[in-house]
């Protein structure tokens, strides 16, 4: 069962990596062409939203930032603790190395960047933003440029990026957030309280946790919290435990259900959102920023020198074995796709951005270093996979 739902999570993540390109390019051209203002007056407009008590009005980029990016990090959620229950992270001697490897992928782009933005004129606050992987982007490109490469190489990347987006996750809660409403946080417990007890209520109707989960949301906002640290923390209440025998858990139908909305609504939405900024005004120094450079070079040299240096330390000192049937070549290759972090970074750049110029160099250094990593990744897994048909 752990196998069908790796397997069928891989297939729907490089589908979308697809679409999410797409979405990307398109945000791209709109803001750089005579449908600008049309762009830009979608994503700023102003939407309100009120429910009884509950009253809100952003626009709407932050509508799709903090409410329905929420469902993704609640099926990223469902993900991780399938994962350690049922999956790859359940087994200790699997588990050493992609988490080791993860950890390395999140500490050595944040200090290239910060190296690159300690001086004068530099945004350490931004550290965070090269940090992640796009899972949907990075399997995406595996699939495309190793088909036939061993599948262990891909499982290693999705435990990789998942343990990768936990540690986001983590980031996120502790920095960006500030000045909590302890009325609305108590409120978010009180709801995830509830919404564990609901859990152990076998023949619950599924509306309860849809109900559960947009009490903890709402009260979240509120709090000042993100919502993403809100999505993750209802999918932890979501029991794994099938209702009958042979039948598929709660925590599997809601993943199953909810992923490919997911991956082929809410995050290409995001991307459309997020991604589009305007050429005009943009100058050689701001390609050359440090916030730029710090996110650029963050995600192509930090990440595939903080993945592969871990994963190599930890080989050598053989506390854990390569992936079954990898190449040396191919984990180098992977270390590069880890490099891709579009979504995330994204998502973090505007959680630490709110400057209009900033959050254009943010986008800049994002776009360059995904490109830099997706190529350089495809063409490193691309010649691996020719060399292993020549050895064959």
């Amino acid at each position: 069962m752990a196998r069908r739902i790796t397997l069928d999570f891989l297939k729907t993540e490089s589908a979308s990596g697809l679409i999410l390109a797409a979405a990307a390019v398109a945000a791209i051209v709109m803001a750089n062409s005579p449908w600008a203002r049309h762009y830009f007056g979608f994503i700023d407009a102003p939407l309100t939203i009120q429910v009884g008590a509950f009253h809100e009005t952003l626009s709407t980029l932050d509508w799709v930032k903090e409410g329905l990016m929420a469902i993704f990090f609640f099926v990223v959620g469902l993900e991780i603790k399938y994962e350690i229950l049922r999956g790859e992270l359940a087994n200790p001697r699997r588990l050493v190395l992609p988490v080791v490897a993860a950890i390395g992928g999140m500490l050595v782009p944040a200090l290239v960047y910060l190296a690159l933005n300690a001086g004068p004129g530099g945004a350490p606050h931004g550290w965070p933003t090269p940090m992640a992987t796009d899972i949907a982007f990075a399997v995406a490109a595996l699939a495309i440029a190793g088909p036939k490469l061993p599948p262990a190489l891909r499982v290693f990347l999705l435990t990789l990026a998942i343990v990768d987006d936990l540690g986001a996750v983590i980031v996120i809660g502790l920095v960006f957030t500030d000045g909590l409403a302890l009325a609305a946080l108590g409120g978010a417990l009180v709801s995830l309280a509830l919404m564990a007890l609901t859990g152990r209520w076998r023949g619950v109707p599924y509306f309860f946790y849809v109900l559960g989960f947009l009490l903890v949301w709402a009260f979240t906002l509120k709090a000042g919290i993100s919502t993403s640290v809100a999505g993750v923390a209802a999918a932890m209440t979501v029991p794994i435990e099938a209702r009958k025998p042979h039948s598929p858990g709660v925590l599997e139908d809601f993943m199953e259900s909810l992923h490919p909305y997911v991956a082929f609504l809410i995050l290409p939405l995001f991307a459309f959102c997020a991604a589009g900024f305007s050429f005009r005004g943009l100058a050689l120094e701001h390609l050359v920023s440090p916030i730029t450079l710090g996110v650029a070079l963050g995600l192509f040299l930090g990440k595939q020198a903080g993945v592969f240096g871990a994963t190599a330390a930890i080989i050598g000192a053989k506390l854990a074995r390569r992936p079954t049937g990898a190449s040396w070549a191919e984990l180098y290759g992977v270390s590069l796709l880890c490099g891709v972090g579009f979504t995330m970074s994204l998502f973090i750049g505007a959680l630490a951005f709110t400057d209009e110029a900033q959050s254009a160099e943010v986008r800049l250094g994002v776009l360059m270093g995904t490109i830099l990593s997706g190529a350089t990744g495809m063409a490193v897994l691309s010649w691996a996979q020719g060399r292993r048909r020549e050895e064959a």
